[in-house]
């Protein structure tokens, strides 16, 4: 696993426990909340970008098809 992995992982997590502490008191922070939503979701994009996409493949597999 290299470390671009890890660090995003990391921050899903990170971000997905602060925006939980955020909502668990009576008095809830919401500058907290909107904070671990960010880094889970900046953790969410880092994990996305790197994975391909389907229709790449199956475009140039119909290209191919038609000569």
């Amino acid at each position: 696993m290299n470390l671009s992995r890890i660090i995003s992982f990391l921050l899903i997590v990170t971000g997905a426990f602060i925006a939980i502490y955020a909502q668990s008191g009576t008095d809830q922070n919401q500058y907290l909340l909107v904070l671990g939503i960010f880094v889970l979701m900046m953790g969410l994009y880092r994990i996305s970008r790197n994975i391909p996409s389907k229709y790449d493949q199956d475009n140039s597999k119909e290209e191919n098809d038609e000569f």
